[in-house]
This record gives structure tokens, sequence and C-alpha cells, in this order.
């Protein structure tokens, strides 16, 4: 059993996706054998390839019945009846009359645009 270099804790072998990988039980980090990284890139690789095209059709096959999309319904869409004009951008909506007497509104929290997950994460996350 491997003795992990920076914290001297025990580490453990995982299998991910077929390549041995040696993980610190207590900090996590990670040791890898060699080639290890090379058959990570090479996964890496295969997980951001373009997926393949899709099949073309048989041979003969003339698309769907009637010629394809036919577009919506008649109406489709049409706001229903009773509903007119929205309001101008920025009128409050029809009834509204404004918040209670004592509200106070919180400040918002701005969201922060998250990264996608990489293939690293995606072969190390547990």
């Amino acid at each position: 059993m491997f003795q992990c270099p920076k914290c001297h804790a025990p580490m453990k072998t995982v299998s991910r996706n077929g390549v041995q990988i040696e993980q610190c039980e207590a900090c996590r980090g990670i040791f890898l054998d060699y080639g290890e990284l090379e058959a990570i890139g090479k996964l890496e690789a295969q997980y951001a390839a373009a997926p393949p095209a899709p099949p073309a059709p048989p041979a003969g096959w003339a698309g769907p019945p009637g010629g394809g999309y036919a577009g919506p319904p008649p109406g489709y869409g049409a706001p229903p009846p009773g509903y007119g004009a929205p309001p101008p951008y920025g009128a409050p909506p029809p009834g509204w009359a404004g918040p209670p007497p004592g509200y106070h509104h919180a400040p918002a929290h701005h969201y922060h645009y998250r990264r996608h997950k990489s293939f690293a994460h995606v072969l190390f996350s547990s």
C-alpha cells in the first residue's frame, strides 16, 4: 500500500474508466503511475470529440408522410380571447397595487457564471 507523499496517509487504488489511480484517503491527492497520464489524455480526447454524425436514412426513404412538418395549427400562439396587448415595458401589470405597507425588498443575489465540468472532474470525482 502506498503512502501519500504530502500528508503520509494511506492511499487506495481506484479504477476510473480503466485507468488505475492511487488516491490519498485523507487529502484526496492523486498519484499516477507511468503511462496513466497519457491514458487519461486519450480518454479526455475521446470525451471532448464531437459526437458521431447520425446514420443516413435507408435507401429509398422519402421522409415522413405528408412531406414533413406542416407548421402549427391555426391560432397556435395567439393570446387567449379577452387578453389585450401587454402593458408597456416598466409599467406595473394590471391590478398590481404595489407591495404591502412595511414591506422591504431584500437585496438581489447575483448568480455567478459556473464553468462546465471538465473531463478531469468527471474522472476524479467520486
